[in-house]
């Protein structure tokens, strides 16, 4: 099954829960990969069973950059709020770094994730 990586910035969490309710069949098709806060909640409220990793800030982000290099994950939904600074950037940028070089689809806005979903589909 090809793993799909989803998170999500605090300021954009209550927009990809509302994405992952409506596609959440299309999502249940994946395993599922996610930062600890961003999984625990689409785990909790949406009762998907999800893989997760250390918040971003705490080195998440890395983390699942790491698995994108070695070919693990097939995808990466990276939910980014523009208009907040954010202090692990330089974990944020090694991961959209990874997607580029290894030729990773990555959505960085709800918009381009739900055409990668319904492309896959």
């Amino acid at each position: 099954m090809k793993m799909l990586a989803i998170i999500a910035h605090d300021g954009k969490k209550k927009e990809v829960l509302d994405f992952a309710r409506k596609h959440r069949d299309l999502l249940s098709g994946y395993r599922l990969l996610a930062t600890s806060s961003t999984g625990a909640m689409l785990r909790e409220t949406l009762g998907l069973e999800i893989e997760t990793v250390l918040s971003g800030p705490k080195g998440g982000d890395a983390q699942i950059a790491a698995r994108v290099v070695v070919g693990e994950v097939y995808m990466v939904f990276f939910i980014v709020d523009p208009l907040d600074k954010h202090p692990h950037d330089p974990d944020i940028q090694t991961l959209l770094r990874a997607c580029n070089v290894h030729d990773i689809p990555l959505a960085t806005n709800l918009s381009t994730a739900e055409r990668l979903l319904q492309a896959d589909d």
